[in-house]
């Protein structure tokens, strides 16, 4: 019976899909920005080399950093569909900053591969809502 019972959670654990489910981009975006309303769009938001862990990819969507109590929630300009969350990204801001135009680089986290580069567009930031 013990065996029965050991082969049957073997069987359960290997028959089980290898990923569970994966929310949408769209999912992910709303959970991110849930409770917070938009500013009006800015031109560069500040970043320093120890912000590295506040960039987040939203798949095939946005880039979003967090400064402070805002979040910046960025639209490349174009290829935005090739974004993927687990990718890495690559920045080099010019005077502690990033900026609408500037280039960034997403690489591929399995391969080490670097993607094509994408330029940024305006940043929006979203702040806490007065009323929750």
């Amino acid at each position: 019976m013990k065996n029965m019972i050991v082969a049957a959670a073997l069987v359960a654990t290997f028959a089980a899909p290898a990923h569970a489910a994966r929310s949408s981009p769209d999912e992910d975006m709303a959970k991110l920005l849930k409770g917070r309303v938009a500013e009006a769009p800015v031109r560069c938001i500040p970043v320093s080399p120890n912000d590295n862990n506040s960039v987040q990819i939203i798949s095939e969507r946005a880039l979003t950093w967090r400064v402070g109590s805002r979040i910046y929630v960025n639209v490349p300009q174009a290829r935005a569909e090739t974004l993927d969350d687990d990718d890495i990204l690559i920045t080099e801001p010019f005077g502690g900053q990033l900026c609408r135009n500037d280039r960034v680089r997403p690489l591929t986290r399995e391969s080490g591969i670097p993607k094509a580069p994408l330029l940024l567009g305006t940043f929006t930031p979203y702040v806490r809502s007065a009323t929750r």
